[in-house]
């Protein structure tokens, strides 16, 4: 089994009679980039604070790197850096003052910050702008900045909340970037967010949280997979006429939950094939259809993206 670096047993957490989080168990495993994805309000954020020994869990259990949040939270601030959603008010600190700032509060000797902040605003590519007032940078800028902060302690997981919020598309590519190059480094990055994109395109693992409440979670593969609940390919054709040949070779085969003809496109005439089997299946009936002297102009499956399966999970709340 994989070791896991984050993990929350039946964690809750009330305001009153607002429950934020009602029973969140996490699965994270260690070397992974973990999607904590939901819609505003479904509790990211209240989740990520009690990780991060900042709010205590109203009952329930949570590790990180094997401390406990409630027993041992110097252990897990030591284990992790942060970032919140919010970069805070630095209006009178340079940009290497401010990396000076918190590397000194991680007690890192004077005579070594030097190469470490270096090292970081080359990681973080900001060595250009060393000098510059952190208030005169741009949000993505700022954003890179934060994300240098919380390594300066060398820290094996990597808690971002919403990194990506609010930064334009370039920024946030630039981002995702960053966090990729972050995990071959070795760091585990879990990081919330309501921006699909983000997820489908450099996560490992996802987790989906509704209302307090882990709805789903696992292997990103294996996710699509269990969510999906068959494929659907789509056959273009030479002939309209091999469409009942279609129906008529393919319709039984086991797997095929039916074949459906389609609206012509580019005069052509095109077939539905809606299918459970694998790839090997898959390959069968494309193979059967070649065999059977079908000419086909084209076969395609179409693919899941990530907001059709945050769609299905969640009933289709999304803010």
């Amino acid at each position: 089994m994989t070791d896991l670096i984050i993990q929350t047993k039946d964690l809750v957490k009330t305001f009153g009679k607002f429950t934020a989080v009602n029973g969140l168990s996490l699965e994270v495993p260690a070397g992974s980039i973990y999607g904590f994805v939901g819609p505003n309000g479904a509790g990211k954020t209240t989740t990520m604070r009690m990780l991060t020994t900042l709010t205590r869990p109203t009952s329930g259990e949570a590790f990180v790197a094997g401390h406990s949040v409630a027993a041992d939270p110097r252990a897990v601030r030591r284990a992790i850096g942060y970032m919140p959603d919010e970069f805070g008010v630095y209006d009178d600190m340079r940009v290497w003052e401010y990396l000076d700032f918190f590397a000194a509060c991680y007690d890192i000797a004077e005579a070594d910050r030097r190469k470490l902040i270096g090292d970081l605003l080359e990681l973080v590519d900001l060595t250009h702008r060393r000098d510059d007032m952190v208030d005169k940078l741009s949000r993505g800028m700022k954003q890179r900045l934060s994300l240098a902060r919380t390594l300066a302690h060398d820290p094996s997981v990597l808690i971002l909340d919403e990194p990506a919020s609010g930064l334009d598309p370039r920024a946030r590519v630039e981002i995702r970037e960053l966090l990729v190059e972050l995990a071959r480094m070795g760091k585990t990055i879990f990081f919330s967010t309501h921006i699909l994109a983000d997820v489908s395109e450099i996560c490992t693992h996802i987790g989906i949280v509704e209302a307090g409440q882990i709805i789903a979670q696992g292997d990103m593969h294996d996710m699509r997979a269990q969510l999906t609940p068959h494929r659907e390919i789509t056959v273009t054709l030479a002939d309209a006429a091999a469409v009942e040949q279609i129906k008529t070779l393919i319709g039984p085969r086991e797997g095929v939950i039916s074949v459906t003809p389609l609206e012509p496109k580019n005069n052509r005439a095109r077939v539905r094939i809606d299918f459970t089997g694998d790839d090997d299946g898959v390959a069968a009936l494309s193979q059967a259809m070649s065999g059977a002297g079908i000419a086909i102009l084209g076969f395609t499956e179409e693919t899941k993206d990530l907001e059709a399966m945050f769609m299905r999970v969640t009933k289709g709340i999304v803010t």
